[in-house]
């Protein structure tokens, strides 16, 4: 088994680089939908997150409200360092989790687990190789804004709330340069694929 950690900003393409791994057969981990887990009613996020920000964030079907959620840390870096403090730990642990029961199965082939934050939790260290998915800055924003229909000022706060894009460049083992088509992204994709694969044959053949 080869593990992978794959990242990027927001609206960089992460997740549509992702889903083309899916397609190649890559076994994918996506934290998003874990973080959405771990604060569901019953779940151990949910109520240190009420906890913490008030029970105003609870919804009338007794859930909780992740977009109101997301207004009030984006705009507040002290509020976000605290939800971060909360959550980080709850999904960290399900994903490596995952990770080693595939593994406890004997799972064959490349297991790319979708981190958004991977280098800013310092977690690169943890996976067999990492990827990056990076579009520029002005893109991001472009892009988000269009996605979201939020302002220019709503949009810089959110691309702000991570590392700046370029920075993590010098943590990857891989780059995707996601600026242009799909045809690009796709033809990148299967590059750093065939490389991956090529990595996990040689070590089959060692061990």
């Amino acid at each position: 088994m080869l593990s992978v950690g794959l990242t990027g900003g927001i609206a960089s393409g992460k997740s549509s680089a992702a889903q083309l791994f899916v397609q190649k057969g890559a076994c994918l981990i996506d934290a998003d939908l874990i973080a959405r887990d771990v604060v569901r009613p019953g779940e151990e996020g949910f109520q240190p997150v009420v906890d913490a920000f008030g029970p105003d964030l609870v919804t009338p079907l007794g859930e909780l409200d992740r977009v109101k959620l997301g207004t009030v840390v984006f705009s507040d870096p002290d509020k976000r360092k605290l939800l971060d403090a909360i959550l980080h730990p709850l999904i960290t642990s399900r994903i490596f989790s995952r990770i080693g029961e595939l593994n406890d199965r004997g799972y064959p082939g490349i297991v790319i687990a979708d981190i958004p934050l991977l280098f800013e939790c310092g977690l690169q260290k943890r996976f067999d190789k990492t990827v990056l998915v990076y579009a520029d800055p002005e893109t991001q924003q472009q892009r988000l804004m269009y996605r979201t229909s939020i302002s220019p000022e709503s949009a810089r706060q959110r691309l702000c709330s991570q590392m700046p894009i370029v920075n993590k460049r010098q943590y990857a083992d891989y780059i995707i340069e996601n600026t242009g088509s799909l045809d690009a992204l796709e033809a990148q994709v299967a590059a750093v694929w065939s490389s991956l694969t090529g990595i996990l044959q040689q070590t089959e053949k060692i061990s």
